[in-house]
């Protein structure tokens, strides 16, 4: 499973503090401790707060990649300061997100087709998150004909099913794990999935140990990639792990560092 660090983003106090006063070492830090810790990417996100989006996301960008080489996740609404922050990007990037409502579907595969970037796509729509997995999966088949449409290959495209706290919509995790199974059968070669991790364990206890459980519960269901803890190193474990489990990696007896150093 592919690590997304979740921490470059302005919602978090020292984050928040270092856009507001242009200071990069928190930034910096964020990144290359992510990086170490087994990220394949960095989110790269404003946060609410954030008075000129466009400028603070290329401030963002132009600073993380003076501290890691990863590919960035530029995570916004504001799809000019994605922009913005795509135009400086010097690897390959990743779009978060775009819903399947077609005028910003439009404007993001455009986007991702002018600096060949890949999008994560979310099973939603203007009425909001469906709660079962036969609707979920019919918008991921939009996400997919509109991917297809702007040539954007299948293993660019990044589908969201959408997870929602376990305290307060227990009953849509089932409906997110059939929907990563039936994800995998829309095309060939087929569509990769994403969650944003957190999401599961919002305003519970034990937050911790729910992201592991749902993370390889989710990876034995077809999850490829996770916005998550980088620096939580037993989801890490776990993650490794379950790759070890699921035939994905060949075993050794230092396979968690492995996983750690892979590209």
């Amino acid at each position: 499973m592919i690590i997304i660090g979740e921490r470059i983003n302005g919602m978090f106090t020292d984050i928040g503090n270092a856009i507001k006063d242009r200071n990069p070492a928190a930034v910096q830090e964020w990144a290359k401790k992510q990086e170490v810790a087994g990220a394949r990417y960095l989110d790269i996100n404003t946060g609410p707060a954030s008075k000129n989006q466009a400028e603070d996301m290329k401030w963002l960008v132009e600073v993380a990649q003076e501290a890691s080489d990863l590919p960035l996740a530029l995570d916004s609404t504001n799809y000019d300061a994605i922009e913005a922050g795509l135009a400086l990007c010097k690897r390959p990037a990743m779009i978060n997100s775009v819903p399947a409502e077609m005028p910003k579907m439009e404007r993001v595969f455009e986007m991702a087709a002018k600096y060949n970037a890949a999008v994560i796509g979310l099973a939603m729509n203007e009425q909001g998150i469906p709660k079962d997995a036969e609707s979920r999966v019919a918008l991921a088949m939009e996400l997919v004909a509109m991917a297809d449409a702007y040539g954007l290959h299948m293993e660019d495209l990044y589908i969201d099913p959408l997870v929602l706290p376990c305290n307060v919509g227990q009953d849509h995790g089932p409906e997110v794990f059939e929907t990563l199974r039936q994800i995998k059968l829309l095309a060939d070669p087929a569509p990769r999935t994403v969650v944003g991790l957190s999401n599961i364990s919002q305003g519970t206890k034990n937050r911790e140990l729910i992201n592991r459980v749902f993370a390889v519960m989710a990876m034995a269901c077809g999850l490829d990639a996770a916005i998550a803890d980088a620096c939580d190193d037993e989801l890490v474990e776990a993650v490794a792990t379950a790759r070890i489990v699921l035939n994905m990696d060949i075993y050794c007896d230092s396979y968690v560092d492995v996983f750690r150093k892979q590209g």
